[in-house]
């Protein structure tokens, strides 16, 4: 399923979309927001994979929105303005719809963003002491030494960075874990591995890394970070 956010401040054609997307069986809604601050707070926790944008909002719009949250998920504007179409591929939008639209056009559109996201999936490419993150359509360099933890979101998985924010990517727990350096990095819970070198605190079964962010270890987790913090911690 490809997670999907609709921002449009006309609640008809929000109530539109949200109905096209609920009618395609591979896209899933999982936010809907009026205006691009909602969007924003939204994407604070929610991973989305293609978001359908459309341009002309009052306050902020939809392309200075994309603009500002890139490298951020796949776009596709809506517009009821053609012109707009040729500023939508300058930030590296995947498509667009001309308002009104119909189902079939919608579905044109999302078939082409199925297929550009299963041909460019988040790979991660591990280099020595630096990480390559694909995200959407700009690959991310991190430092290992920069990943606090790592959070797993059904097909996704999210990046909490110690000097930058969290990058998403198309990606599996089960894979990294197999890839990241293990005297660095430890799976203690079924979605979240951790940098063992950015933990400050312990409180029982929660690892705490100083920005009040507060990981849980998981039940069948707790013996192997138990001998850790036996080992390593005074």
């Amino acid at each position: 399923m490809i997670s999907c956010m609709a921002i449009d401040d006309e609640p008809l054609a929000l109530k539109q979309i949200a109905g096209y997307i609920d009618r395609t069986p591979f896209l899933e809604a999982v936010a809907l927001c009026e205006n691009a601050l909602q969007a924003m707070e939204a994407l604070e926790h929610t991973s989305v994979a293609l978001m359908f944008v459309d341009i002309n909002m009052p306050g902020l719009s939809g392309m200075d929105f994309v603009k500002a949250i890139s490298p951020g998920p796949a776009v596709v504007f809506t517009t009821a303005y053609s012109e707009f179409a040729i500023e939508g591929y300058k930030v590296d939008a995947l498509d667009y719809l001309l308002k009104p639209f119909g189902y079939e056009e919608f579905l044109r559109v999302a078939m082409k963003a199925k297929k550009r996201l299963e041909q460019e999936p988040g790979e991660l490419q591990l280099r020595g002491q630096h990480l390559f993150i694909k995200s959407g359509h700009r690959i991310v360099r991190a430092e290992l030494s920069d990943i606090r933890y790592i959070e797993g979101e059904r097909e996704y998985v999210r990046f909490h960075l110690a000097n930058a924010k969290p990058v998403m990517a198309l990606a599996s727990l089960k894979k990294l874990e197999a890839s990241l350096p293990a005297g660095q990095f430890m799976r203690v819970h079924r979605s979240y591995i951790v940098n063992l070198q950015q933990i400050m605190a312990i409180d029982g079964n929660r690892i705490a890394f100083g920005d009040e962010a507060f990981i849980p270890v998981g039940e069948q987790y707790r013996e192997a970070f138990r001998q850790y913090v036996e080992r390593y911690f005074l």
